[in-house]
């Protein structure tokens, strides 16, 4: 099994080598990903050479293991959910989990469909299912993992702006979500100006249609009360979409300062998204998160791994039609 060792060493330079050229990409989670899976296979292959019942029952774990993991995993979705909407409203967004915790739990069924069901279609229908629930699943561990190392990343120093996105405001105010970042661009503001710097804040976010005052304002009324000089805060109150929040600001910034860096604060479960928008919208800045309520983090991190999946359909379209037929050429051998 030297082979997959070989492909995990591999990997691992190229998601070195990428990392270190450009942070935001989504080609370096999967590059982490398959490293791991590759290292992971070389393993498993050196586990051949247990005794014959060792080797029984890692073989037992191994096939059971991921069917529970994945149940359990359904099940505190399911709960996520209910807490979601109970605690936030009865709004799309706020079923995600709920929805995604519902559509795992027949994941486990599936192989054993596969295999023994005597109605050939179903069993087809079966593996099909089993192959894109992989695929998906091992993208969205790709996400995760590459996620909370993206969030570990600290800023360097010496940037000219610290750019925060909006988020909704609840009656004119700063609803728990928002203050988070808040206090996160405060807290980097302050750190760099001790530091030696003169950085700008820009308060960044549009008024929606049912907000009293555009967000930016907002933000920079609640900022100045945490002690942030009115006259280092800009506005950007034009923006209704994250794209916009950066494409705005980015206006803003090029307008203060030749070549401007920056540093791009919002919620943790939205940091790595933002990176790959903010690469796109070619602005030279890190992406630093603020903490989420635990209860809210499950459901916002699916929306943003969707999001992501829908930014990138073409790929995975392909991918999800070449499993398919990979699913129907297995199914007839």
């Amino acid at each position: 099994m030297w082979i997959f060792y070989v492909v995990a060493a591999v990997l691992g330079v190229a998601f070195v080598v990428t990392v270190s050229r450009e942070r935001r990409r989504f080609r370096n989670a999967v590059l982490l990903g398959l490293t791991l899976l590759s290292l992971g296979l070389g393993l498993l292959g050196e586990a051949t050479r247990l005794d014959p019942q060792p080797l029984d029952i890692l073989i037992a774990v191994l096939f059971v293991g991921p069917a529970v993991a994945v149940l359990v995993l359904a099940i505190f979705l399911v709960l996520n959910g209910l807490t979601m909407l109970r605690r936030e409203g009865h709004r799309l967004g706020n079923l995600l989990s709920l929805l995604a915790g519902l559509a795992c739990l027949p994941v486990p069924a599936l192989p054993f469909a596969a295999q023994y069901l005597e109605n050939t279609a179903v069993a087809v229908a079966a593996l099909i299912l089993l192959i894109v629930a992989t695929y998906v699943g091992f993208v969205f561990c790709c996400y995760l993992l590459y996620s909370v190392l993206y969030g570990r990343l600290g800023a360097r120093s010496g940037f000219d702006f610290v750019v925060v996105l909006g988020s909704r405001l609840i009656d004119g105010r700063v609803p728990p979500l928002l203050a988070a970042r808040l206090d996160k661009a405060a807290a980097v503001w302050r750190a760099e100006t001790r530091s030696g710097g003169a950085p700008l804040l820009i308060a960044s976010g549009g008024q929606g249609p049912d907000e009293a005052v555009p967000e930016a304002h907002g933000i920079a009324e609640y900022l100045v009360t945490q002690g942030v000089p009115r006259e280092s805060i800009l506005c950007e109150d034009r923006s209704t979409t994250t794209r916009e929040n950066l494409g705005f600001s980015a206006a803003i910034m090029a307008e203060r300062r030749p070549d401007p860096r920056c540093v791009v604060v919002t919620n943790n479960f939205h940091a790595f998204r933002a990176a790959l928008l903010t690469r796109r919208a070619g602005v030279d800045g890190q992406v630093l998160g603020a903490r989420t309520a635990r209860y809210y983090w499950p459901s916002a991190t699916i929306r943003e791994f969707v999001a992501i999946l829908v930014e990138h359909r073409i790929a995975n379209l392909i991918a999800v039609l070449v499993l398919v037929v990979l699913g129907v050429l297995l199914a007839v051998t």
